[in-house]
C-alpha cells in the first residue's frame, strides 16, 4: 500500500494540507482555467461539484514519482470524468477502431433497375 494512502487515514490533517499545497502550486503554475475545456474553474464549490476543481494525472504510469507536479494538471470534475476508465489499452483500441472506420470503404447498395 502506498505511503500516501496510509497518511490519508492516520494523519488526515497532514493529507489535507498536502492536497491544499499541491492545489495551490498547480494554480500558480497553470492558472485558474481547466486544462481540457479552457473554461474558468471555481474553487469555492464543495468536493464533487461539476464545476469544481479536480487534480488529474497526465500520464497513468509515470517513470518518476506519481505525485510529481509535472504529472498533474487541474480540470473540472465533469471534464475529468470522461477519462476515468480509459486505460492505455482502451485508448489504443478506441484509436484503432476510429481509424478503421475512417479508412473503410463505404458500401453501396445496388439499386434494382425498374
Amino acid at each position: 500500500m502506498p505511503a500516501s494512502s496510509i497518511v490519508k487515514y492516520l494523519a488526515p490533517w497532514r493529507f489535507k494540507r498536502q492536497q491544499e499545497q499541491r492545489l495551490l502550486a498547480l494554480r500558480q503554475r497553470d492558472g485558474d482555467d481547466c486544462r481540457r475545456c479552457r473554461r474558468p474553474m471555481r474553487f469555492d464549490l464543495p468536493n464533487g461539484h461539476d464545476l469544481g476543481a479536480k487534480i488529474e494525472r497526465v500520464l497513468a504510469n509515470p517513470a518518476g514519482d506519481a505525485r510529481a507536479l509535472d504529472n498533474l494538471c487541474l480540470t473540472h470534475t465533469r471534464c475529468n470524468a470522461g477519462m476515468v476508465d480509459h486505460t492505455t489499452e482502451v485508448v489504443e483500441r478506441i484509436r484503432r477502431k476510429n481509424e478503421a472506420e475512417l479508412f473503410a470503404k463505404p458500401r453501396r447498395k445496388r439499386s434494382k433497375a425498374a
